[in-house]
């Protein structure tokens, strides 16, 4: 069974930093292409960054670019987020989101595209 825990979220004030990782279990997922998404109440769920299995290729939306940085590493099945110079915009629940791709340079930035989700992480960014 496919499990992904998400950790490293909570609260902090607007210019600080939170690094979030996901765990994954279950599979090797060193041939998955991975992703982050986030969810605002009220708002649905949007793309924040995604990463190829191969690591070469990586891609932001708009709004995080710059500041936002994933990573991955396959040998311990881990996928991160280092989120610097957070704003109030930036607080929803955050979820990591895999998906096995073919092309080792492939990632994905829509919700549909996904095949396994974690449960999300709360995180607060204070104005």
């Amino acid at each position: 069974q496919v499990q992904m825990v998400e950790s490293g979220g909570g609260l902090v004030q607007a210019g600080g930093s939170l690094r979030l990782s996901c765990a994954a279990s279950g599979r090797t997922f060193s041939r998955y292409a991975m992703g982050w998404f986030r969810q605002a109440p009220g708002k649905e769920r949007e793309f924040v960054a995604a990463i190829s299995w191969s690591t070469d290729n990586t891609y932001y939306a708009d709004s995080v670019k710059g500041r936002f940085t994933i990573s991955r590493d396959n040998a311990k099945n881990t996928l991160f987020l280092q989120m610097n110079s957070l704003k109030p915009e930036d607080t929803a629940v955050y979820y990591c989101a895999a998906t096995p791709a073919y092309d080792s340079s492939a990632y994905y930035a829509e919700v549909r595209s996904y095949r396994y989700w974690g449960q999300g992480t709360q995180v607060t960014v204070s104005s």
